[in-house]
């Protein structure tokens, strides 16, 4: 009789985006596929966000999704909503006993440790009011938003979602970046087109997000090295 596998941890992902869940599935799929995936999709956050900001509210929402998830078994929480840090630390703060992940984190650290110049590309502005502080004082961060990228995918034109997000990182490549870093979960798509333009490195917030959980929860895993150009 054939041994069958025991399942791997349960990660709970928790989207302010439709469209960030199929990146993310990708990226599990073929980096951790052992890994037991429960996904929660919240799509009014984005809109309130822009509308509220971060406020009590907020933070309470997010507070009670985290619970839920803990309540459903989930060892790790990654967050896939990029405009929302100090929510996901206070929920972090709470649980020191849990793998909680913002989206980019992973993908901040893995950006350091390249080093150079760090190019920037989000889709959704209020992502790029915090974030080039998660690099430190001493990172060079050159940012670039395109929200009319995150608007094709939403109509599914996913050619010119793609297009614009090239043409952003064409124009951090002729500013002098070392690497890209393509910060919403949803861009990810674009990141073969752009390896294909440029000769620098290409980061993704979920492959890097996806070996950070699997490195954290399975010790002793081999890391993974990825051709990022």
């Amino acid at each position: 009789m054939q041994a069958v596998s025991a399942p791997g941890p349960r990660i709970a992902l928790i989207h302010a985006l439709e469209q960030s869940v199929a990146p993310i599935a990708h990226a599990f799929e073929r980096h951790w596929p052992a890994a037991q995936r429960m996904n929660l999709l919240d799509d009014s956050l984005a809109s309130d966000v822009a509308r509220t900001g971060l406020d009590a509210a907020m933070h309470t929402r997010f507070e009670r999704l985290a619970a839920y998830a803990e309540f459903s078994g989930a060892q790790a929480i990654l967050y896939t909503c990029s405009a929302f840090g100090p929510c996901i630390e206070g929920v972090a703060a709470r649980r020191p006993h849990l793998t909680v992940l913002k989206p980019y984190q992973a993908m901040v650290a893995e950006a350091l440790g390249l080093g150079g110049r760090i190019g920037l590309i989000a889709s959704f502005a209020p992502t790029l009011e915090a974030l080039p502080a998660e690099f430190g004082p001493n990172a060079q961060v050159l940012t670039a938003c395109v929200p009319h990228a995150l608007q094709a995918l939403q109509r599914q034109d996913a050619a010119a979602h793609d297009a614009s997000v090239l043409e952003a990182a064409l124009q951090l490549q002729s500013k002098g970046c070392a690497l890209i870093a393509l910060v919403q979960f949803s861009m990810a798509r674009a990141a073969p087109l752009i390896r294909e333009r440029l000769t620098l490195p290409v980061l993704t917030a979920p492959t890097s997000a996806v070996l950070a959980l699997r490195q954290r929860l399975t010790p002793g895993a081999a890391p993974t090295q990825l051709p990022h150009a």
